[in-house]
């Protein structure tokens, strides 16, 4: 049972790990966007707002699906003055609640509250309110719900992650 917990663990925080990697790319494509609108704009005085608003739905994409990532990378925020004392028990203990009372309530109510919101501009397949804009706005809209999921799910892993801690189950890294 306890190998079948961690294993699920390690393939959580495998599956926001390779979508963290993958998502990272989109930095690069942002970066060179933004690059080539400068010089269009500058350079040549021309500019197309598809260029643009693929800059601002890069920004998103990243933000939202590097989300769970950077929570299995343990890159968040977090207020160190009382945690920093603490032995690994009694970190992962207070980890313990903070993804059931913190982490898992904000995922589920972002997922909620988004769902009509992303269903509505699905069901008209949302575009651009802007001429030659990218008539994408419900794919960037759905991904309002992988990062609630993506989160929740780097959530279960840190969960059984220190469950296993606390029940002195987790196996020596090394």
């Amino acid at each position: 049972m306890v190998e079948r917990l961690y294993q699920l663990h390690h393939s959580l925080i495998g599956l926001n790990n390779r979508v963290g990697r993958g998502v990272s790319w989109l930095t690069l494509f942002m970066v060179l966007m933004t690059f080539a609108v400068a010089i269009l704009r500058y350079l040549f005085d021309l500019g197309w707002i598809v260029m643009q608003e693929s800059v601002i739905y890069l920004h998103a994409m990243v933000f939202m699906l590097g989300a769970g990532y950077t929570l299995a990378q343990d890159g968040h925020v977090r207020v160190d003055i009382f945690f920093r004392g603490c032995s690994v028990r009694t970190k992962a203990i207070i980890d313990l609640f903070g993804v059931l009372f913190l982490l898992f309530p904000v995922t589920i109510f972002l997922f909620w509250f988004s769902w009509a919101y992303v269903a509505s501009s699905w069901a008209i397949m949302e575009g651009s309110r802007e001429a030659g804009g990218l008539d994408l706005v419900w794919l960037l809209k759905g991904v309002m719900l992988v990062m609630p999921v993506l989160l929740f799910l780097q959530g279960l892993a840190s969960l059984l992650g220190n469950i296993l801690i606390v029940t002195d189950n987790m196996p020596q890294q090394g």
